[in-house]
């Protein structure tokens, strides 16, 4: 669902915009720098977790496995940052669910618990392709002898059309480094094996080997659509080029970029729908138990976009002319405002994040009962909430006419959630 806060308007028209401390273009060239950084950085990130993962298939320990699992955990960091990115920019919108398509049917990669049951909705919910090397798709006969990333890729992501058969990404790469999270809303996140790596009499769960060529292969596959994502915002990339071609244009992008990613996708989709389901299995990061940082980087994100300012991994900074110095050409008051409301937001994620390093993960917080846990995800949604609508102003205070931002049921229609 879509939520309309304006009447429709062709983002392609060109409009005449006030004179402004900044220009559009330069406001544009400073959004592509940080996709750029931000981007790079997430590419920079995935090597290292290739590097190891390399080295836990290599050599399976305990310790190699921790290294892979910390790994993927700064991985995280930059990606998260680059989501407020989506919903404007068609080559981003295109993409991304190669790299965080979520939730998925685990079952479909390796070997669940018992209780996981068979999806009615999904054939193939229990497949474990780790552990068969031939099935049928479709009436037809797979060879899955090689789990290589064309094979991921090309056949069993989104197998049969279902968006739950997610057989790339960073989500793939989770539940291959911490197994199933059989603890409900319980403290604890995955607990898989590294003997689950190991080779010989050593190797628990079976297919070690093939588990591997999984790893490496889904690995080896996310450093290659970040390789392929970072070109497109570096000099002469696509998207680039399509938004400096109209630069107003591109403003609206950014700032649907930002509302959908605030309203419908983060707090909708991602969190008020866990509250209101006390649903550990609506965690975004579900299996390492890491959401708390997800949902904070988004929320972060969405914040460099609006300021033009990006804190990179190696602690330098990218910034520039930013849609805050046009809005607050245009309209000081909209801009105080959601300057404002976009530190509130980044607190209120920051609370979250805060409570569950001490302890309290974000799984537990979604049990029923838990006022504190609750309090503490309801207040960022509601700050969220309250900052997607400044970010409707500022289009407004543009001259921009239009924002359609991605709305959730669980904030739109909430009813239909238990229907």
């Amino acid at each position: 669902m879509r939520l309309t806060l304006l009447a429709s308007l062709a983002t392609t028209t060109i409009f005449t915009l006030p004179a402004f401390a900044a220009t559009p273009q330069e406001v544009v060239t400073t959004y592509s720098n940080i996709a750029a950084a931000a981007y790079g950085d997430s590419l920079t990130t995935a090597l290292a977790l290739q590097a190891a993962v390399q080295a836990l298939t290599d050599s399976p320990s305990e310790t190699s496995l921790a290294a892979a699992r910390s790994a993927w955990l700064a991985a995280r960091v930059p990606y998260q940052q680059t989501e407020a990115f989506r919903f404007g920019n068609p080559i981003v919108d295109d993409w991304e669910g190669k790299v965080n398509a979520w939730p998925l049917d685990e079952g479909l990669i390796d070997y669940v618990d018992t209780s996981y049951g068979q999806s009615e909705e999904n054939p193939l919910s229990t497949l474990n392709i780790i552990a068969t090397p031939r099935f049928t798709l479709s009436g037809s006969d797979i060879d899955a002898s090689a789990l290589t990333p064309a094979f991921l890729s090309e056949t069993l992501h989104e197998a049969d059309g279902i968006e739950a058969n997610v057989a790339t990404g960073y989500h793939a790469i989770e539940f291959l480094l911490w197994g199933q999270d059989l603890n409900g809303t319980g403290p604890g996140a995955g607990a898989r094996s590294w003997t689950d790596y190991a080779a010989g009499t050593a190797c628990t769960n079976d297919n070690c080997d093939r588990r591997a060529a999984y790893l490496g292969a889904a690995t080896d596959l996310l450093v290659d659509d970040l390789t392929y994502m970072a070109a497109q915002w570096g000099d002469g990339g696509a998207a680039r080029t399509a938004l400096a071609e109209n630069p107003t244009a591109a403003l609206s992008a950014m700032l649907t970029g930002m509302g959908s990613l605030s309203y419908g996708e983060l707090a909708g989709e991602r969190m008020r729908l866990g509250v209101m389901l006390n649903d550990p299995e609506e965690e975004h990061d579900c299996f390492s138990d890491n959401t708390h940082n997800s949902h904070y980087y988004d929320g972060l994100g969405i914040q460099n976009v609006y300021l033009g300012r990006y804190i990179r991994v190696d602690g330098t900074t990218v910034s520039g002319p930013s849609l805050a110095d046009l809005v607050a050409a245009a309209d000081p008051a909209v801009d105080a405002q959601l300057q404002a409301e976009l530190a509130a937001s980044v607190a209120a994620l920051a609370a979250v994040k805060a409570k569950a390093e001490a302890g309290m993960a974000y799984d537990q917080m979604l049990a029923a009962g838990n006022a504190e846990g609750e309090a503490l995800i309801m207040g960022a949604v509601a700050a969220l909430v309250t900052q997607t609508a400044s970010i409707n102003r500022a289009v407004t205070a543009l001259g921009l006419g239009a924002a359609t931002f991605e709305g959730s049921e669980s904030l739109d229609n909430p009813g239909s959630v238990f229907q």
